[in-house]
């Protein structure tokens, strides 16, 4: 039983790196940006893996890979979690169905992040209810002010943007968070485009 609960935790683990690594390969996370999360139950307990601090997402292995519990109590490694733990911790308290997040500096959607204008929503990842994504006002990186904004906003969305910092998905698991990142910096390329085509 013991040997199957830690294969469960390594494949976990493993999906974090891996999902690290292909943000990194999409462009996403340049630098040591960004920040990726896994939250799990381990029988009556929600735990998360998460990306460490102060690397890139390129480099990431699974021994890097920190366990934490709702708490924000580590439970594994030498590593430091994300200095965005709290905001993860908070998008997960808020949203029992949400099992994956990815933290994005997205070289185009971070630029709308940047600028005055709003990035429009586009047919291709669910169903469009409003006409832009929001936009959660500046507050500093790994601030609790800036954990609490974003998840409330959180609650009804699955995306939001951080106005001049960056993109943050979520999703049912890890794969559809990454998906759905990449699919916001595609939008803002497509309206960048669409803008420059548009200037006379």
């Amino acid at each position: 039983m013991k040997m199957k609960k830690r294969e469960k935790i390594e494949k976990i683990i493993g999906t974090v790196a891996e999902i690290s690594g292909y943000l990194y390969k999409r462009k996403l996370v340049p630098g040591k940006s960004g920040n990726v999360s896994f939250r799990f139950n381990d029988g009556d307990v929600s735990l998360v893996a998460i990306t460490p601090t102060g690397f890139s997402l390129k480099n990431i292995e699974k021994k890097d890979v920190v366990l934490v519990e709702m708490n924000g109590n580590i439970l594994n490694g030498d590593s430091n979690p994300s200095s965005e733990l709290i905001m993860h911790i908070k998008i997960y308290e808020n949203r029992d169905d949400i099992n994956g997040i990815v933290h994005t500096h997205s070289p185009f959607a971070t630029g709308f992040s940047l600028s005055e204008r709003r990035l429009e929503r586009l047919e291709g990842f669910g169903e469009i209810t409003n006409m832009y994504y929001p936009v959660v006002d500046y507050s500093a990186p790994g601030s609790r002010k800036l954990a609490e904004e974003t998840s409330k906003i959180m609650e009804t969305e699955n995306v939001v943007i951080l106005k001049n910092h960056g993109v943050v998905a979520c999703g049912s698991d890890l794969d559809e968070a990454a998906l759905l990142a990449e699919f916001i910096e595609e939008v803002a390329k497509t309206q960048f485009v669409g803008g420059l085509l548009s200037l006379k």
